[in-house]
C-alpha cells in the first residue's frame, strides 16, 4: 500500500498518535495531527513531528479538516464519546486504530494476541520464543511501558521479519477494517473496562472483532473448554487449537510443560524450572509456547526459552524478600479478574493491597480467593469503601479462612501509597507475602500502573 497523494488525519499525539503520523508521513501520506492537550509532554511530541514536516494542531481538533481526510487514525486513549469521535460519528466518518494502519506495512506474518489478562506477558514471550529458536521475530502494540514499541514503529522499521508479535486492546480492535492475523490468540475472557463499556457485552464485542476477517488459513489458539471465548471466536473459519489441560494441544503432563500440535507430545521443561512466578504464567507458558511451535519454532528452543524467561515489571514481579516477608509489585492487576489469578497463583499467606479508580466493578468474585489465600485485606484510593463493604458482606462473618483460621481482616487506610505500604509492613508476618495486586486502575492516585508499581517498589525496598 501507498500513502502518496492521500490525506490522513490522526488523532491524539501520544506514542500511538505519533508512530502512526511518522508510518503516514514516510509513506507518502498528507498528514494533520491534533490533540486537545496543550501539557508539556503534547508540546514536545508536536514539536517532533513539526521537525519531521508533519502538520500539528494542539489545543483543538478541526473537525471539518478531520472528517474530510481519506484515513482518519484514532489513538486508543480517546474514548468513542469524547466530542471530536460523537462530531466524527455524526457525520458518518470512520476512523481506524493505530495497528489497523500498520498492518497494511507490517513485514511477515503477523501474531496477534488479546485477552483481559496475560496478553502483554504472552506477547512477549512468544516473541522470546521464537528468537530463541532463530527466527527472527518483534514485538509492539499494546504491550506499553516501554517494552514494546507500538506496532506502526515495527513498520517503520524496514528489518525483515519472519513474524510481528502485536498485543491487541480491545480499544483497537474496535477499530479495525481489513486487519487479519495469521494466528490469533485470546488468553482468557473477564469483565473490564466498565468505566467505558456500558455492557461486559459490549467489551466483548469489540474482542470478538479480532476473527470478523478470519479465512481457511487463520490459525486460533484459544483457551480449552471456555465456553465464553468459544462464543467470541463463534463460527469464524480456520484452524484452532487449544491449551490449558490435558484435553488441549499444550498442557502440564505430570510436572513437565508439553505441547501435542501435531498428535505427538512434546517435551519441554519441568513446571519448577519456569522461572515465572504463579500458576497463571503456566498457563500464559503453554500458550505462547502453543503459538511459537505452530509459528515454526522447534521444541529444543521453545525449552531454552521458558527457562530463560524473566518476570515482567508490575506482573507478579518479586522485589524483594526481607525478614520472611516476600514483597510482590502486581500493579499491572487493574481489574478483579486478574487479582483472582494472582492470589489463586501464590502458595503463601498474603496480604493483599487493593484498590485505585473505581471502574465499576463488582469485587464479589474476590470473596472465595480472599477467604482462601489472603490474611489481611488493606483497602485504599478511590474505591476503597466500596471494596471493603462488598468484601465483608461476600465473607459471611466467623466463617473461617484458610486452614480452618480466621476469616482475613478486611481494613481500609486513607492518604498515600505511604501509609499502605507502612501498615502492610505492621501486619506481614513472617511467611507472608505482602501483595500490590490493585483489581483498579491508577488514575485516582497516578498517571499510569507503572508509576504505580514503581511507588509501591521505592517504598517496599525501603521498608524491607
Amino acid at each position: 500500500m501507498e500513502l502518496n497523494g492521500v490525506t490522513v488525519a490522526v488523532i491524539g499525539i501520544g506514542a500511538s498518535g505519533s508512530a502512526a503520523a511518522r508510518l503516514a508521513a514516510e509513506q507518502g501520506g498528507d498528514v494533520y495531527v491534533s490533540d486537545s492537550r496543550t501539557d508539556e509532554a503534547a508540546t514536545a511530541h508536536g514539536a517532533l513531528l513539526g521537525d519531521a514536516g508533519i502538520s500539528v494542531e494542539l489545543g483543538r481538533h478541526d473537525i471539518e479538516r478531520i472528517a474530510g481526510a481519506d484515513i482518519v487514525v484514532a489513538s486508543p486513549g480517546i474514548p468513542p464519546d469524547a466530542p471530536v469521535l460523537r462530531a466524527l460519528s455524526e457525520r458518518g466518518v470512520r476512523w481506524i486504530s493505530e495497528p489497523e494502519l500498520a498492518a497494511r506495512f507490517l513485514p511477515g506474518a503477523l501474531i496477534a494476541i488479546t485477552g483481559t489478562n496475560g496478553k502483554t506477558t504472552t506477547t512477549l514471550l512468544v516473541d522470546h520464543l521464537l528468537r530463541a529458536s532463530g527466527i527472527r521475530s518483534a514485538a509492539g502494540g499494546n504491550v506499553g511501558g516501554g517494552l514494546a514499541p507500538a506496532a506502526s514503529d515495527l513498520a517503520r522499521s524496514g528489518d525483515p521479519y519472519d513474524w510481528v508479535v502485536l498485543e491487541m486492546s480491545s480499544f483497537q480492535l474496535a477499530a479495525i477494517d481489513t486487519f487479519r492475523p495469521d494466528i490469533g490468540v485470546v488468553t482468557n475472557l473477564s469483565p473490564d473496562h466498565l468505566d467505558r463499556y456500558d455492557t461486559v457485552e459490549a467489551y466483548y464485542a469489540d474482542k470478538a472483532r479480532l476473527f470478523q476477517n478470519a479465512d481457511d488459513d487463520s490459525v486460533w489458539v484459544l483457551p480449552h473448554a471456555d465456553e465464553e471465548v468459544a462464543a467470541l471466536a463463534g463460527d469464524a473459519p480456520g484452524r484452532r487449537y487449544t491449551f490449558g489441560d490435558a484435553g488441549s494441544h499444550a498442557f502440564v503432563d505430570g510436572e513437565e510443560l508439553v505441547v501435542r500440535p501435531f498428535g505427538e507430545i512434546e517435551r519441554l521443561l519441568p513446571v519448577r524450572d519456569l522461572p515465572l512466578l504463579g500458576a497463571h504464567n503456566v498457563t500464559n507458558a503453554l500458550a505462547a509456547a502453543l503459538v511459537a511451535r505452530l509459528a515454526g519454532a522447534q521444541s529444543g528452543g521453545i525449552a531454552a526459552g521458558l527457562g530463560s524467561a524473566r518476570a515482567l515489571p508490575h506482573r507478579l514481579e518479586p522485589i524483594r524478600d526481607e525478614g520472611g516477608v516476600l514483597w510482590v509489585n502486581d500493579s499491572k492487576a487493574t481489574n478483579v479478574a486478574a487479582t483472582r489469578s494472582a492470589l489463586r497463583s501464590l502458595t503463601r499467606p498474603v496480604v493483599l493491597l487493593l484498590g485505585g479508580k473505581d471502574k465499576g466493578e463488582d469485587f464479589t468474585p474476590l470473596a472465595s480467593a480472599v477467604r482462601d489465600g489472603v490474611v489481611h485485606v488493606i483497602a485504599y484510593g478511590a474505591v476503597a469503601a466500596r471494596a471493603a463493604d462488598e468484601l465483608r458482606a461476600a465473607i459471611r462473618p466467623g466463617a473461617p479462612g484458610r486452614g480452618g483460621g480466621p476469616a482475613p481482616e478486611i481494613e481500609v487506610v486513607e492518604g498515600s501509597m505511604d501509609a499502605v505500604v507502612s501498615r502492610a509492613a505492621e501486619v506481614a508476618r513472617p511467611g507472608d507475602v505482602v501483595l500490590l495486586s490493585p483489581a483498579c486502575s491508577s488514575f485516582d492516585m497516578y498517571a499510569s500502573y507503572e508509576r504505580r508499581g514503581e511507588h509501591f517498589t521505592e517504598l517496599a525496598r525501603r521498608v524491607a
